[in-house]
């Protein structure tokens, strides 16, 4: 029997330790044989935390939702009297969940132990390398991987195989494989989730990589801000040397290739590709004109296959299957699967994998569980700060690379952030233009003067200062600066702003005509009002306002200067009648 805790960043999170080191302890009092192991998460992450119980008959009991305190009635009731506790397993809508999906990159996550190779081996990891190293050459490889269709899963949507054509190609003896693991949309962390539960896919697919394009080194740029994913990348590029996968001969082949970590220090503008390989050799991590692009002149000024995280995980399906298998998955133009964080106002949070063209309305509302506490759904911002905001009408389209182009909005790297009724479409344009602002790395005036700009007519919108002409600039500048920027992040900074006024225009309105938030969500824009049949005149207000914003005679309704109220609530505080109300 085996006990496997779920220990991602979200089951540490919600105490899976505590739960680990209970289980261990129950264990060895009762002398029980059974293994307490851990993995990675396996996308349920509104569930965790998660245990799952291998019982010797081969079946799979999961547990959710797991407390210390519910370890001592699973150890006597499931591992000692061998009678599952039904009421803390999984229910048929989350067995749903994560049915209802097709995994590639995350197949082996929550399944296997991210901290022992063995485990990786045992369900085909590195078969896809013993095939590239000892079946194929590099040109055959880059081949099969355009045959696949694959396409950067980063964002961009370059096709995978050209590009390793293209640096391959080069006649430059030295060439890179980088990896971007740097991450950094708001509401996005499929990536660190994949480096946490499957590290060694990840692995596989950029020594793959370093075969096809003839590279001896590759290196993985990854955030400081997770820790864990650093640890078991550590961990697994440690196992991987030990066992003949990385380093010198590999495989008793004549291919040598290793890999480095590269820890970066959050700046989201380093997701761009030569501001990245700028970072790894210890400059500033700025974006440069192009051309020359980074299969030519990338890291260290040598040709080099830049990808991301995802992208790499897909690399050992595609050559173990064959390019065929792959292509049937998800559209003709488009084809594999996507996995996207569902976050936000979803009644299931968490990892998604699908092909490629599912539809929003299937990702929200068949595996996500519709909309929590039954509101209505608005909109969903796809893409992050680089993305826009799809509504109601978007919900049956296709989500593959080229349909979301069509509507201004992108894949980007996965993140969607569902949106109910209750939500201030102008303070969503808000939040990601002032993100957008604190990361752009300022080197050219589009961007930097222009997300600055975007940031304060938004400011004074939110806050009741704005007006309409104000809207026709806010779509002028956005055009500027997505017409003139020097890299992707300035070209799509504006995408936020453009799809929120384009989809929402009477609420940009609302805030700048009539001078409310039709959600009521803009502190700015309240007001405080005595309700006259309700106010007493007792003066207990008056005497507790501090900016003498309250008039009035004794015993008749007082009234509130709106242009003098500070908006302290003092006077509310105050009354005794329910006669002071904010709206």
């Amino acid at each position: 029997m085996k006990i496997a805790i779920g220990q991602g960043s979200c089951g540490i999170a919600s105490g899976s330790k505590k739960i680990e080191e209970a289980f261990r302890r129950h264990v060895a009092e009762h002398n029980l044989q059974a293994e307490v192991t851990i993995t990675g998460c396996i996308g349920g992450c509104y569930l965790e935390p998660i245990v799952d119980v291998y019982q010797d008959d081969g079946q799979v009991v999961r547990y959710v939702h797991m407390t210390e305190d519910k370890v001592d009635k699973v150890v006597k009731q499931h591992l000692i009297g061998h009678e599952p506790v039904d009421e803390y397993r999984i229910s048929k809508s989350g067995t749903d969940f994560l049915e209802k999906q097709t995994r590639i990159a995350l197949k082996n996550c929550g399944l296997i132990n991210p901290e022992d190779i063995r485990d990786y081996i045992k369900v085909g990891g590195y078969e896809a390398l013993k095939k590239a190293i000892f079946e194929m050459d590099g040109k055959t490889i880059c081949k099969e991987v355009e045959r696949s269709g694959l396409r950067g899963r980063g964002g961009g949507g370059f096709p995978t195989g050209k590009k390793w054509g293209l640096v391959a190609a080069q006649k430059d003896p030295i060439k890179y494989v980088v990896c971007n693991a740097d991450e950094g949309d708001p509401g996005a962390f499929m990536d660190r989730s994949v480096m946490e539960g499957d590290p060694h896919k990840m692995l596989e697919g950029m020594i793959i990589a370093g075969i096809a394009i003839g590279a001896k080194i590759g290196y993985i740029y990854v955030r400081a801000e997770y820790p864990l994913a650093v640890k078991r990348l550590k961990k697994a590029i440690s196992q991987a040397e030990e066992w003949g996968f990385l380093g010198k001969n590999i495989l008793g082949s004549k291919f040598s290739f290793e890999i480095r970590i590269n820890l970066g220090a959050g700046a989201f503008v380093c997701g761009e590709g030569s501001a990245l390989t700028a970072s790894i050799e210890g400059n500033r991590g700025m974006p440069r004109v192009k051309p020359p692009r980074t299969v030519e002149q990338g890291l260290f000024g040598k040709p080099t296959v830049l990808n991301n995280v995802e992208t790499f995980s897909h690399i050992p399906f595609i050559i173990a299957n064959g390019a065929q298998i792959y292509r049937g998955i998800g559209t003709d133009r488009s084809p594999g699967t996507k996995a996207f964080a569902l976050t936000g106002s979803v009644n299931k949070t968490g990892l998604v994998e699908v092909p490629m063209g599912t539809s929003l309305r299937e990702l929200i509302f068949d595996i996500g569980g519709g909309i929590k506490n039954n509101k209505a759904f608005k909109a969903v911002q796809i893409g992050g700060p680089s993305g826009g905001c799809l509504t109601e009408k978007h919900l049956d389209l296709s989500l593959d690379f080229d349909s979301l182009s069509k509507v201004g909005a992108m894949v980007g790297s996965g993140g969607l952030v569902v949106m109910d009724e209750d939500t201030c479409m102008v303070s969503i344009a808000k939040f990601f233009m002032d993100f957008t602002e604190q990361e752009s790395c300022g080197k050219c005036v589009p961007c930097r003067e222009g997300t600055h700009l975007m940031n304060e007519i938004l400011d004074d919108i939110v806050n009741g200062r704005g007006t309409k002409e104000q809207i026709d600039m806010l779509m002028e500048l956005a055009d500027t600066v997505t017409t003139t920027s020097l890299c992707g992040l300035g070209k799509t900074a504006a995408l936020p702003v453009m799809s929120t006024i384009r989809e929402f225009q009477d609420e940009y309105y609302a805030h700048v005509v009539e001078k409310r938030c039709p959600t009521g969500k803009c502190k700015g824009l309240k007001r405080i009002e005595i309700i006259a049949n309700k106010c007493k005149g007792c003066g207990l207000c008056l005497d507790a306002c501090p900016a003498n914003a309250i008039s009035g005679k004794r015993r008749q309704p007082h009234v509130i200067d709106k242009s003098s109220c500070t908006k302290c609530k003092l006077c509310i505080d105050s009354c005794k009648f329910d006669a002071i109300v904010e709206i």
